[in-house]
This record gives structure tokens, C-alpha cells and sequence, in this order.
């Protein structure tokens, strides 16, 4: 199942595959910055729903990934369908990294008349909308959204990421080949299905490989985290996989560092992120995450999305305050253009016709080649590693692809 590619020559591999996504028809090739991008008058508007979190624990994240769409929309604003040209319009709405409030932030989608939606970070917020979403007709794109339930017995939902599946034997593999890993800690929060289940595939392969597992749960809110820590470094942890949410992550490290926890730290795609990077910043925590996009990946979209953020205070603000290029805001660009393949493969702005053209829809991406298997999810066998340099920045360290 794993392959691990030498560091150096899996970059050289990976850049040159992408770097080809410059020519794809749907996006500019040049520079992709927004002045590349003349808006063409027309009266006819389609509408894209962005499900979201903007607030709650998973905000800087959804953020983020809203930034790639609000980037792509900036650079290409109108798709043609059936001969006619529209004007695409994003149409946010926050469901508050809760499932509490998810399905009504989906209700709130369905009643602006959005043609798709694409979103969300956070599987169980998808999964909690996703009967709003089959019952209105419409399809939903989520863009890191990785457990595999969200797909799972429906039509309606797609995703362009990988699963928490892969994911979980990619880092588990990583731990005991560059580690030699024994004993693994995984902690995650109580009832918190992408923990959860991360946590469970983890330790379906490590303890395959002949390692041991020994996991905790912590409470909802929880911001004390030491006696965990603790416990990880009491039982000799030679690794600890906890894949839980920005917030939670930050705090995790910052603990870790003033009581001299030693063991590497495994994250999941939802640690990589430059909250999670501030603080790293500065302590010896060795910090490893599996992600779907390093920088220098696609130089042309590296260089617009970067000119993008810092001509633009807003978009500064929701990327954290800097111009570093997280991976879901690269996926987030490569949903929007899928999205509009999708519209123009339907030939129709109605929301049945997309939907029934979506699976059908093939699409390279600075984020790889993205292309839907039978259940609505990507085909997709390749994951990056990255570590932090603890100097503010992510490095990769290896690319991980399945046989």
C-alpha cells in the first residue's frame, strides 16, 4: 500500500506533474491574478453556495478554503453554459463549525437558489447538512471534508479530496518508517467524528504493523491538556497522532513545548494551517501533517494567489495575517473550476442538470487531476508530508502515494 519517494526527487516529480495545470482551458495561464480577468456584462447570474464555517473552532480554516473560491471568482467571474454567458456569484453562508447550526446555514443556501454548493470544512458539519441538500436537489462539493460518511448512501454529495482512510495508513505508515514507532498516543475530542474516526484507521494499520495504540478522548471545550501530554510522555509514546481541530491544536502544542514533550506530533489535513504554524513557531516541537498541497506545487497560482492576498486587506485577515498558501485554499481554487465544469457539462444553470453532469466531470487542478469514482469521491492516491521548521513555514518531507 505505501511507497515513500526520496524528499528531493518527490518534489521534483510533484512540481513537474503540475506544473502542466497552467494550460487547463478554465483558468488563466498567466500570472492568475484578478487583473488578468475583465468581467464580461451580462445579466445573467448563477449562483455558487459556500458552506462555510466563518465563525467556531473551524473558522481560520473555513476561511481559507473560502479564500481559494473568492480567488478564483476573482480571476474568472463568468462561465459560459448552453451558449450563454453568466455571471457567477458566491453566496456564503456560515454554519458555525456546529452541527447545530449547519442545517440551517444549508437552508439558507437552498433559499437564495444556489445552482451547487461547495463545502464544507469539517465533515460532520457536511454530513449534518447533507439531507438539506438532497432534499432541495442540489449537488454539494465538499473540498477537505474527509471522513467517508459524508459520501456514503447518497447521490448528492461529491468531494475532491482524499479519505480519512488513506490519510490514516499514509501517517501511520510515516510513523513507523521514519520513526521506527513502537507505542503511538492518539488523542481526539469525545463524539467528534473526524477525530474519531481518523484515530480508528490509524490505529487499524499501526497496530497491523505491530505497533500499539493507546488513545484518549477529551471533553468538548476542553483547554487544559496536560494531563494528556502527560500520560503520552509516561507511556513512552514514540509518536503522537492527534488530529483534532485548529483551536484544539494550537493549545495542544503550546502545552507541549513547556513540559518538553519530545515525541513527534502527527496531524491530519486540519493541522495544516498557520495558527497551527504560529505555534510551532519558535519551540522544538517536531510537528508532522498529511495535507493535499504544498507551496511551489503550481508556481503560476502560487504567485497570483499571493499577489491576491496582499493586495487585499480582507483576504489578509482571513489567511491569518500573511501570505503563506495553505492547502485547502489551493483545493478551495481547484472546487470552483470544477464546479464550473460542471455547469458547463450540464449545459443548463438548473441544479438537477449540474448535479446529474457532476460525476462525469474530470478536471486538472493545481492540486493534482480530480475525477469522481462511483460513490462521488475523488479519485485521488497521492498525500503530502510536511513538517514545521518551527521558523513560521512548512517544509515537505516526503510524498506518500498508494500502490
Amino acid at each position: 500500500m505505501k511507497k515513500f519517494l526520496a524528499s528531493v526527487l518527490s518534489a521534483a516529480l510533484l512540481l513537474g506533474a503540475l506544473a502542466g495545470c497552467g494550460g487547463n482551458p478554465s483558468a488563466p495561464s498567466g500570472s492568475g491574478t484578478p487583473a488578468a480577468s475583465t468581467p464580461i456584462a451580462t445579466d445573467k447570474v448563477i449562483k455558487i453556495g459556500v458552506f462555510e464555517p466563518a465563525s467556531g473552532d473551524s473558522a481560520s480554516g473555513g476561511k481559507k478554503e473560502m479564500l481559494g473560491m473568492q480567488y478564483a471568482n476573482s480571476v474568472t467571474p463568468t462561465v459560459e453554459i448552453g451558449g450563454e454567458t453568466y455571471t457567477v456569484q458566491l453566496v456564503p453562508s456560515d454554519n458555525g463549525s456546529s452541527t447545530d447550526k449547519a442545517p440551517s446555514a444549508a437552508a439558507d443556501l437552498v433559499a437564495k437558489d444556489v445552482a451547487i454548493v461547495l463545502g464544507s470544512y469539517g465533515s460532520g458539519v457536511s454530513m449534518a447538512a447533507s439531507d438539506t441538500f438532497k432534499e432541495a436537489g442540489i449537488a454539494a462539493m465538499g473540498v477537505t471534508c474527509t471522513n467517508p460518511n459524508v459520501t456514503a448512501g447518497n447521490d448528492h454529495y461529491f468531494r475532491i479530496c482524499f479519505l480519512d482512510n488513506f490519510q490514516a495508513q499514509v501517517l501511520a505508515n510515516f510513523a513507523q518508517d521514519k520513526f521506527q514507532a513502537k507505542t503511538a498516543y492518539c488523542l481526539g475530542e469525545t463524539g467528534n467524528e473526524y477525530d474519531q474516526g481518523l484515530i480508528a484507521f490509524f490505529e487499524q494499520v499501526f497496530t497491523a504493523n505491530g505497533g500499539k495504540v493507546i488513545k484518549d478522548s477529551f471533553p468538548n471545550n476542553n483547554s487544559d491538556f496536560n494531563s494528556y501530554l502527560n500520560k503520552a510522555k509516561a507511556e513512552g509514546a514514540d509518536v503522537i497522532f492527534t488530529p483534532v481541530s485548529i483551536a484544539y491544536a494550537t493549545q495542544i502544542i503550546t502545552q507541549a513545548q513547556s513540559l518538553g514533550i519530545t515525541a513527534p506530533f502527527l496531524g491530519s489535513d486540519t493541522l495544516d494551517d498557520n495558527m497551527v504554524l504560529d505555534a510551532a513557531n519558535g519551540t522544538d516541537i517536531q510537528l508532522y501533517v498529511s495535507t493535499f498541497y504544498q507551496e511551489g506545487g503550481a508556481p503560476d497560482f502560487d504567485a497570483g494567489i499571493k499577489e491576491y492576498i496582499n493586495s487585499n486587506s480582507s483576504a489578509k485577515d482571513a489567511n491569518g495575517g500573511n501570505d503563506t498558501i495553505a492547502a485547502v485554499t489551493a483545493m478551495g481554487y481547484d472546487a470552483y473550476y470544477v464546479a464550473l465544469e460542471a455547469m458547463k457539462a450540464a449545459g443548463s444553470a438548473d441544479p438537477a442538470a449540474i448535479k446529474s453532469a457532476l460525476p462525469g466531470v474530470t478536471y486538472t487542478g493545481v492540486s493534482g487531476a480530480i475525477a469522481f469514482d462511483d460513490i462521488g469521491d475523488a479519485i485521488r492516491d497521492t498525500a503530502y508530508i510536511k513538517h514545521s521548521t518551527n521558523t513560521g513555514a512548512w517544509e515537505l518531507e516526503t510524498v506518500q502515494t498508494a500502490n
